[in-house]
């Protein structure tokens, strides 16, 4: 009789558990980037007719790493990047064929994609979190093929 309510016990005492923490967990997701791969984010892409946001990076560059720690890491990026775009982090020395394929020269190095897949424009270097989110307002809301980014940010 004791064990037929350990267990029960001990099957609510789990999900009290997990629920209490679920909260949690969707705020740390909610607080993150949604990176993708390089052949499922292209793929996502054009089918969800998002426009693709690929960012060149390496363990050994300074100013990827400062990057990731300020720009990247900054709420209203991640939150807008979450909503209007597709994430992609290709990593410069293991993904050579995309490095190869987009010219990759430097680091950091962010590209502007068209849902299909063509260019719209790419940044070179690290971008601070202010230039970087009105960056991404200006080409997600295709601004960029109306005016000048000059004009775009005296505006907002």
């Amino acid at each position: 009789m004791i064990k037929k309510r350990l267990v029960p016990m001990a099957l609510l005492m789990t999900i009290l558990m997990l629920s209490a923490t679920m909260p949690y967990a969707a705020k740390v997701s909610a607080e993150t980037i949604k990176w993708m791969g390089y052949e499922e984010g292209m793929a996502l892409g054009k089918a969800e007719n998002k426009k693709v946001l690929l960012h060149f990076w390496a363990d050994w560059c300074q100013y990827c790493e400062q990057m990731a720690q300020t720009t990247l890491a900054d709420k209203r990026t991640i939150a807008y990047l979450n909503e209007n775009y597709i994430a992609i982090k290709v990593n410069f020395d293991l993904e050579r064929k995309q490095v190869s394929k987009y010219s990759v020269r430097g680091l950091p190095n962010t590209y502007f994609l068209e849902s299909g897949g063509d260019v719209i424009s790419n940044l070179p270097g690290y971008i601070p979190a202010d230039l970087f989110f009105d960056i991404l307002k200006y080409v997600h809301t295709d601004s960029h093929e109306k005016m000048s980014f000059q004009k775009f940010r005296s505006q907002e």
